[in-house]
This record gives C-alpha cells, structure tokens and sequence, in this order.
C-alpha cells in the first residue's frame, strides 16, 4: 500500500488537531476522568475527519478505507488513549453499518450529525454474560405497531455517557437461531427508559466515558431499524472487521511511541556509568520491538488492500489483531521496566500507556477469539475437520 499527497495531507490536519486541541489537556482529561466528546468530535468534523470513507451524499469523503487507518495511525498519536478510543467509536465501530445498510431517511437523522461532529456515537453490543461471545446477548426487541420496544442491558458502553446514540444490536427473533434471530436498531441515548446504570471505573483509559446501560421498555421508531431485520449479527460481524483493522492501526502507532519515549529516556537515563540504552539487552530489545511493529503493519495493509478491492480480510484482520493484541500484553511492560521507579509513576506515559494498550488484547474480541477465528478459517477446530 503506497502513501499518496493526499493520504500526507490528511495525516498533517489529524496531527494539527491532536498537537494543539488533545495532548495539551490530557492529563487535566484523565484527573477529570471524562473528556469533552462533543468538543473534540467537532473539531475532527469540521475537519472532515469523521466520515472519510463514508458516501459523500452523507457528509463523508467518499474515499477508499486507506484513509481511514492513514487516520487511525496519526490518533495513536494521543498522549490518552481514552481520546483516540472515543473517536474510533464514532468513525470505525458505531456508524459503519448505518452507513452501508442504513435508510437515506435514518442517515440523514444520524449519520449527517455524526459525520459532523454534531453527534456522539456509541456502540452497543457486549452485555455482562455475553462479551466475545455475541450470539448470546439478551436484550430485545418485541414489535409493537410500528415501533420496537426494548428491554435489557449493556456493558462496557465506550460513549455510553456522553454519546446521543448507540447502535444496538437485539434480538428480534425468537424462532430462529441465535445468528439469525438479530438486528441493529438506532437508539437515542436521551429517550425515555435509557439510563446509565454507572459510568464504569477502569484499568485504564480513564478520560473515556464508559458506561453500563439499561433499557427498560424503550420505545423507538421500527423505521431505525439499520437494514434488514434479523440480519444484524451479519451486519456486526462486517463492523467488527473495520473496527479490528482502526484498533491495529491506532495500536501500532500507540506502541511504537512507546518505543520512542522510551529509547529518548534510556539515553538519557545513567546507571552505572552509562546510559540505560547502551546496554545490549535493551537496545535489542527495542529493535525486537520496533520489527514487530513493521510487521504487523505489513500484515494491517495488505487486509486493507484486500478490503479496498471487496475482498473477504476476515483472516488477516484477525491475525492482525491477534499480534496486537500479544505485543500490548509484553512491550508497554517491558518497555515501563527500562524507566526504573520513573516508569511507576503516573506522571510519566510509559505508565498511562501501560494501562491503556492493555485493552486491544480484549476488546473489539479477544486474543483468544481471534485465535478460534483463524482456526476456523484453517479447518482445524474439532468438529471442523
């Protein structure tokens, strides 16, 4: 994949962005454990940052997907990784199949705004018994006339309680199976019976509002129905391949400014009479590191080649994201080791991002669900052979 003027161009705007309007308040963001979404959303959409390859009819740019991980590369570029989660909800996680599958009448209401900046988005499908596992969410959606109401919960809402709407996968079906039987509905997180059961406390990520959320006889409009009904487990499973491949990008950058703060710091840092970096355990360490990164990268791009061409990028954004996944769980760690007591403390972002990569291995499926998917694909699960 070749980086054109234009890919350059974009990538200039987004650091711009980042440099002057997120980094400088990051650490006030992660005290105040909340960020303004609205505010930051507004400055990437009036930047045309929010719907790169969305239709052009809908506010988007109309371009192919590369633009979008030419995006996602510079948000691994903020110093919170709360702030670059957020905005991946909204580009790469909530709008994708409203976008693809959603009515002209249901984009205009949501899309426009949300490509704008207007509007905060989330996505809702993990629920407390049903995380990696989607067939097996509970919550529903019994027709009643013209409209849907909706009962059941949410968790680990990213948006959940800044967002205007979330994109709800439920059950619609009793009959068929527990792939069949699934739809996504647009649901205003302002309408009666929504509530944010708790803004969740987490490991890391702290200026990302999550929530957990409960709806409780929510009554909507059948006509937010995103695409066919009962075919929205078809329809996730599609959002969840850009997601994978935003949560690569964004991570590969993430962690190779790991391996920059830290190469900066080692060479400065004297422990019996050297610098740490002089060492060979850790000048190897971070060539190890950084030839991970590449190839992980090389890996990313030709799914995104594949996906830009219509092709199936199931296994390799699986792969991709599996080796993410792996790599968060041992370079932030390794890397925090290499700043001595420094690396403890919070002041520094070795630590912050010690705490906030080590998400990838879990969300948007784990480690050990991208494993089985792959597996799949190979034939050599039991019962698969």
């Amino acid at each position: 994949m070749k980086w054109t003027h234009e890919h350059n161009e974009l990538r200039r705007t987004a650091r711009a962005i980042i440099d002057a309007d997120i980094n400088p308040y990051c650490d006030e963001w992660e005290k105040a454990e909340i960020y303004p979404a609205h505010e930051v959303m507004k400055k990437f959409g009036e930047a045309g940052l929010l719907g790169l390859s969305k239709p052009e009819k809908y506010g988007g740019m109309g371009l192919d997907y590369s633009f979008e991980i030419a995006f996602a590369e510079e948000l691994g570029n903020c110093r919170a990784g709360g702030v670059s989660t957020s905005i991946g909800v909204q580009t790469n996680m909530c709008s994708p199949a409203l976008a693809r599958h959603g009515s002209d009448e249901l984009c205009n209401e949501f899309l426009v705004p949300t490509i704008a900046g207007d509007l905060v988005g989330a996505i809702g499908v993990s629920e407390e018994g049903a995380g990696s596992d989607v067939a097996s969410i509970k919550t529903t959606a019994r027709t009643d006339g013209d409209d849907y109401i909706i009962n059941g919960s949410k968790m680990w809402i990213t948006n959940g309680v800044q967002g205007d709407w979330i994109c709800l996968l439920v059950n619609t079906d009793t009959d068929n199976g527990p792939h069949r039987n699934k739809s996504l509905v647009v649901v205003p997180l302002k309408e009666t019976g929504v509530s944010v059961a708790r803004k969740l406390d987490k490991l890391g990520l702290h200026c990302s509002d999550t929530a957990q959320l409960f709806f409780d006889d929510v009554r909507v409009p059948q006509r937010y129905r995103i695409g066919e009904e009962n075919r929205g487990f078809i329809y996730q499973m599609e959002q969840f391949q850009e997601e994978r491949m935003y949560a690569v990008a964004r991570s590969s950058r993430a962690v190779e400014v790991i391996v920059e703060d830290t190469i900066e710091y080692t060479s400065q840092r004297q422990v019996f009479g050297r610098s740490v970096l002089d060492n060979q355990v850790v000048h190897f360490k971070m060539a190890e590191f950084q030839s991970r990164i590449e190839a992980i990268r090389a890996l990313l791009y030709q799914a995104v080649e594949t996906y830009i061409d219509g092709g199936d990028v199931t296994r390799e954004a699986s792969m991709a994201k599996y080796l993410i996944g792996q790599l968060v769980m041992e370079l932030p760690s390794q890397c925090l080791q290499y700043w001595g007591g420094q690396g403890y403390m919070n002041e520094n972002p070795v630590s912050r991002a010690f705490r906030d990569t080590r998400l990838i291995a879990i969300g948007g499926g784990a480690n050990e669900v991208m494993l089985q998917i792959i597996c799949k694909i190979m034939g050599i699960l039991p019962g698969n052979r």
